[in-house]
């Protein structure tokens, strides 16, 4: 299974998903966002939830993917359960905005319970978006950053109702990966001069320093933005997840644009992409979880368990305003 011919994600079959899914909690009056469901985790999360009967946003990118997606999640739903397809493109934020005015005006009354901020893409070509920034940047973070900022009000609103709101973000095994701490220049305007084209996973290349970057700042804002929300005295809570080594079209993706030379070890080492989704699930809708809380497997692959980032890097208050004040350059102030 070399990387010129990894098309597909491999087919793995599901050790612990169909015994974990029964653990799901009803979530019926629930309304949950979620960003890249397509395919992958936010596929498989987004269809859980709406059989569990939660009501269900879907914020991706308009294609053929999107539309067929849609209609296997609403196939798929819990009778009452209502699926909604919005248009959100992370690499433009003025569509991340438009998309947040559409959320907006369709949770004005009931409140927004979860948004899981799940997309993402990894170890992609040097350059940049629209706006300017790192392709990975600003899909991984930056515009999640955006998203949650401006659908806070909905979150608070939905816990003066309903006890609890959740922003959950999608981190990964590579937030340990960097050599270095968290950089400014990252997250900056400088898309497209930020290391150039190199790909070995392994070695550090230059596509896989950024991807790092951009996981290490999804733990990051989930420890800063829980504190914030701690000291604010909110029921919104900040929660995160890591899929371990999931076998999903991020790989996929990742190849077609020649950064995975590795595509080998999907095969031999991979979990499902419905195991996969385990930790994210835990971290989303999972009674456990808790302000802070980061979950995955113990391991590359299996159940998720809880992870005290106290034990991390992650606690670094110096990264901790680095993520903030420049995520706040890029798309505006959120004051908490």
């Amino acid at each position: 299974m070399g990387a010129s011919t990894y098309s597909k994600p491999a087919v793995i079959q599901s050790k612990w998903f169909p015994e974990f899914e029964k653990t799901v909690p009803n979530l019926q009056g629930k309304t949950i966002a979620v960003t890249g469901t397509t395919s992958g985790t936010g596929f498989v999360l987004a269809k859980t939830c709406a059989k569990k009967g939660a009501n269900v946003i879907l914020l991706n990118r308009p294609s053929e993917r999107s539309t067929s997606s849609a209609a296997a999640i609403t196939a798929e739903a819990a009778p009452g359960a209502v699926i909604t397809a919005i248009d959100c493109d992370l690499q433009s934020f003025d569509s991340v905005r438009n998309a947040s005015k559409a959320v907006n005006d369709l949770c004005k009354t009931s409140g927004l319970d979860v948004l899981v901020n799940n997309a993402g893409v990894m170890a992609l070509k040097d350059i940049a978006t629209v706006d300017g920034y790192d392709v990975q940047m600003q899909t991984n973070h930056l515009s999640h950053f955006l998203l949650a900022k401006e659908l806070f009000p909905l979150l608070e609103l939905a816990a003066s109702k309903r006890g609890e709101a959740r922003i959950v973000h999608h981190s990964s095994g590579a937030r340990f990966y960097p050599t270095n701490p968290l950089g400014a220049s990252y997250f900056g305007k400088n898309g497209g001069n930020l290391g150039g084209n190199s790909a070995s996973m392994f070695l550090g290349g230059a596509r896989w320093i950024r991807y790092h970057q951009t996981k290490l700042a999804n733990a990051v804002f989930t420890v800063e933005l829980a504190s914030k929300l701690k000291e604010r005295g909110s029921s919104v809570i900040a929660t995160c997840a890591a899929p371990g080594l999931a076998a999903t079209n991020l790989q996929v993706t990742t190849n077609t644009d020649g950064g995975f030379g590795e595509a080998w070890i999907m095969k031999y080492f991979a979990q499902s992409q419905e195991d996969g989704t385990m930790p994210l699930l835990r971290a989303a809708v999972g009674k456990e979880a808790k302000n802070g809380d980061l979950w995955e497997p113990n391991g590359m692959t299996g159940p998720p368990i809880c992870v005290a980032p106290s034990k991390e890097k992650l606690i670094d208050v110096k990264a901790r305003k680095l993520l903030w004040e420049e995520s706040e350059k890029a798309v505006g102030e959120w004051k908490l």
